[in-house]
């Protein structure tokens, strides 16, 4: 339980879209079995890219959740963002009935883009192109449709939902960041319910030109289902990934009075910054240090209370390294006994929806006391000495975990899940 006197805020509802699956048993089963999502992009012709691939949502129907011509006013970020909140409301009960048993003045949403609608302003920027010039096609959907708050807004829109409303944008960090606030608003009384998470969608070819100039990116061209490694000795960059995720999140005093399924408690989290570099991470994984810290004093657990971290594990260079020596920097001579995974290496790296989606992985990872591997972790590397749940997952009953992540800018985030005491 938190070290202040607020109320205590748990997980009820999960809902996502990721390139391993869009149903959260899908996704959850996907992770089991260490599926990748990386294969050759479809999107675009990618042939003249140094990289080919990345970790595209498949088989996924918008308008099993909006008309087609709502649809087509939003961009595919937004698509990721009201199927995740339909299907976390579905998971939470608050379908039907469930929902409209709620005082839709309390209900709020926390959903953030790190980038927002970027095949949009590609669309918009190729027409304006081909025009010469000429702005008279330019869609007047086109700033509704961009802008990364417009998914939030949307969510509300569709449910009624007239509580506290906006969207974080800190990279990578982004829906950690919002699942943060949201925790907050929640211990603060301004809202009874809050739907949480990000997405994003940028598989696109300034996304991947983008990031393919920094550096960033695999060009394991040859195999791109053993492109993610985290914390293997030959990782080389991390491949992009799309989709979106949702957490339900509210006080335990409404989830009970409802008689809601708890997943976890959302107990604490750490927010800092390393003032340091725009993409680098600082010497030693300092910020995190601090994030994971802090986390972890919010929720009033200990060290050695933590078993399984949900790590940032990029699948470069840099990241990888760092984070491991933050971990050990934190936990001392628990972190050898701690488990420690990266699900970017079957999801690949969804930036601005990362934390959403490993929150839920953590989550998950808590309530069926089974640990996600690290796949593709084939060739140690003697800077990342953990237990990186290689390959297969490891049945463990654990009563608090973390799910870390860190954005461009500096940005960390760590968020701290626990059991309830009667699930111990």
């Amino acid at each position: 339980m938190s070290r202040y006197p607020f109320p205590t805020i748990v997980v009820t509802g999960i809902g996502v879209v990721t390139p391993i699956g869009n149903s959260t048993e899908e996704f959850w089963q996907s992770m089991m079995q260490g599926k990748s999502g990386s294969a050759p992009i479809t999107r675009f012709d990618a042939s003249a890219y140094d990289t080919h691939f990345a970790c595209e949502v498949k088989n996924f129907d918008v308008q099993k959740f909006v008309s087609r011509k709502e649809a087509q006013r939003m961009d595919p970020f937004t698509h990721y963002a009201v199927a995740s909140a339909e299907m976390a409301l579905l998971d939470a009960g608050l379908d039907g009935e469930g929902r409209s048993n709620l005082d839709t003045e309390r209900v709020g949403v926390m959903f953030g883009s790190g980038i927002g609608g970027m095949w949009t302003y590609h669309i918009q920027q190729e027409e304006l192109y081909k025009r010469g010039g000429n702005p008279d096609r330019i869609s007047p959907f086109f700033v509704p449709m961009l802008i990364s708050n417009i998914a939030a807004g949307q969510i509300a829109i569709r449910y009624g939902f007239k509580g506290p409303n906006y969207g974080a944008v800190s990279a990578c960090a982004t829906s950690s960041h919002c699942i943060a606030d949201a925790m907050m608003l929640l211990q603060r009384g301004d809202a009874d319910v809050m739907l949480a998470g990000g997405s994003e969608a940028v598989i696109t070819p300034m996304g991947i030109g983008g990031f393919g100039a920094m550096r960033a990116l695999s060009t394991r061209n040859d195999a791109p289902e053993k492109a993610s490694r985290p914390f293997d000795k030959e990782r080389s960059g991390f491949v992009m990934g799309e989709g979106g995720a949702v957490l339900v999140l509210e006080t335990l005093e409404h989830a009970q009075k409802r008689g809601a399924r708890i997943y976890a408690i959302a107990a604490g989290f750490g927010l800092t910054d390393d003032a340091y570099h725009i993409t680098h991470p600082a010497e030693g994984g300092e910020g995190a240090v601090r994030s994971m810290r802090l986390a972890m004093r919010d929720a009033n657990v200990q060290p050695e209370d933590i078993g399984y971290i949900n790590a940032h594990g990029t699948s470069t260079p840099l990241n990888d390294k760092n984070e491991t020596s933050a971990i050990k920097t934190v936990f001392g001579n628990h972190a050898y006994n701690l488990a420690v995974s990266s699900t970017k290496s079957m999801t690949g790296h969804l930036l601005g929806a990362a934390g959403a989606v490993e929150a839920a992985a953590t989550v998950l990872a808590l309530y069926h006391n089974t640990l996600p591997p690290t796949i593709n972790y084939e060739v140690p590397d003697p800077e990342c000495d953990l237990f990186y749940v290689p390959n297969t997952p490891v049945q463990r009953r654990i009563r608090a975990a973390i799910s870390n992540t860190f954005g461009f800018g500096g940005h960390n985030a760590s968020l701290c899940f626990t059991k309830l005491p009667e699930q111990e």
